[in-house]
């Protein structure tokens, strides 16, 4: 890669683990000024400790919560004087059908997927605009493709999708450049801390995690299409499939979905 992201502010969030924590380890040694929030104190305390000499800033801040963002993002700002590129990347997913769920487990996923994304942005955006800089939702294929078990992060995604497409054309004219990121199943824990039917997290993943893309690789084409100004990303080759699928042949993809995720009438991933 280029000297593209050399002194460059970017704030990540969500960044104590996975693909959040893949981009901070890609970034700092391209000489990029990192601030990044999370939920778990203990895990931004370690990252913080292994980056200790270089520019990363840390905060314990949950999404869903209007004056943890701010918080979040004014420090930055304090720290660093700028924020160029704003990755939001924090997310939780749930699995259950909607029978089964309560309404609380949607109202989650909405708080953390939509209006996280929704916070953090609208308190970044002035210096993103003065900057010229880049947005980035990291949203997923269930923003393209509803997914049974996962009604409500789906939902969630498809309302990231739509808010950016607006705002991208709201921003044009700004020299600021909106991207989505839909990454496909990623080797991650967002499936071990997805919501069950009663909003507790499920502690397990039903898919063979060793098969999936790894959240390092993830990170790296994130980062490609940040510097190009992608416009959207989809990863796997399953993914870009489920997407093209969908919008070309949508009743195929109901029941090759259905076939997917459920096996004698049972959710089954």
């Amino acid at each position: 890669m280029s000297n593209f992201f050399k002194d460059k502010v970017v704030a990540i969030t969500g960044g104590s683990q996975g693909i959040g924590k893949a981009l901070i380890e890609l970034l700092l040694p391209m000489g990029a000024k990192v601030a990044t929030c999370g939920r778990n104190q203990d895990k931004l305390y370690d990252l913080q400790l292994r980056h200790s000499n270089q520019p990363l800033h840390c905060i314990v801040a949950d999404v869903s919560n209007y004056n943890d963002c701010k918080l979040f993002i004014e420090s930055t700002l304090k720290q660093f004087g700028s924020i160029d590129i704003l990755i939001n990347n924090a997310g939780v997913s749930m699995r259950s059908l909607l029978k089964d769920a309560e309404i609380d487990v949607f109202r989650k996923v909405m708080d953390i997927n939509f209006f996280g994304t929704l916070y953090c942005t609208k308190l970044a955006l002035k210096s993103i605009i003065e900057r010229k800089g880049t947005i980035v939702g990291v949203s997923s294929i269930a923003g393209y493709r509803g997914l049974p078990g996962r009604s409500g992060y789906s939902a969630s995604k498809f309302a990231v999708n739509g808010w950016l497409e607006a705002i991208r054309t709201e921003l044009m004219d700004d020299g600021v450049n909106v991207m989505w990121v839909c990454p496909g199943f990623t080797r991650s824990n967002i499936r071990n801390a997805a919501l069950n039917a009663q909003s507790k997290a499920q502690g397990e993943s039903p898919l063979n995690e060793a098969e999936l893309m790894s959240a390092p690789e993830c990170a790296a084409h994130i980062l490609r299409a940040i510097e190009k100004r992608k416009r959207t990303l989809v990863l796997t080759f399953q993914g870009k499939q489920t997407v093209l699928l969908n919008k070309l042949f949508p009743s195929l993809a109901d029941k090759l979905t259905r076939r997917f995720f459920f096996k004698e009438g049972k959710l089954i991933k």
